[in-house]
């Protein structure tokens, strides 16, 4: 991946940092940073792999399939059976540091981990980028509905199919 640059860090937080120019590097440093804080203060074992699985999602803002993480494993001398991405994978997701990408069978890594949030993904169908945007106003009318009809929501994935501003401006 070639990383983005600019000046000023404008945060991979922020919903449009997938589809833009930014520093990357120092967001990906960050929401690691923030992993193994939150994972020690939780007693979870960060181990080297997980931690490089981690690492791995938080490269680019694509979500990367089981396969695909598993393949850089391997190549790194991490093991090249698919239960050592998929447990390292369930792991990162039930920690809140990585989610699942329905519509891609993939993953990405969690630009917030530790905060209470049920994101929306922003698919780009041009360029495979993704981002994490907040869905609380969309949740809440979600279950709203359903509570019209009596339906209690216990999961949902907010996922939308698009282009980003660049395939936007590249389109015919």
């Amino acid at each position: 991946m070639a990383k983005q640059q600019t000046a000023e860090c404008s945060g991979c937080a922020d919903p449009g940092a997938a589809f833009a120019r930014h520093d990357h590097g120092h967001c990906a440093a960050d929401v690691l940073a923030r992993a193994e804080v939150l994972a020690a203060e939780q007693g979870a074992r960060l181990t080297p792999v997980r931690k490089r699985v981690l690492e791995i999602l938080l490269e680019e803002h694509k979500a990367m399939g089981a396969y695909e993480v598993l393949q850089r494993l391997a190549a790194e001398g991490f093991g090249n059976q698919p239960p050592v991405a998929y447990r390292a994978l369930d792991f990162l997701v039930d920690q809140g540091f990585a989610h699942r990408v329905r519509r891609l069978n993939a993953f990405t890594a969690c630009m917030h981990p530790g905060e209470a949030h049920a994101p929306a993904f922003l698919i780009c169908r041009g360029c495979d980028a993704v981002a994490e945007a907040p869905a609380a106003l969309v949740r809440a009318a979600l279950e709203a509905a359903a509570a019209e009809v009596g339906f209690a929501v216990e999961r949902s994935n907010i996922e939308a199919l698009g282009l980003c501003p660049s395939c936007r401006e590249a389109a015919p």
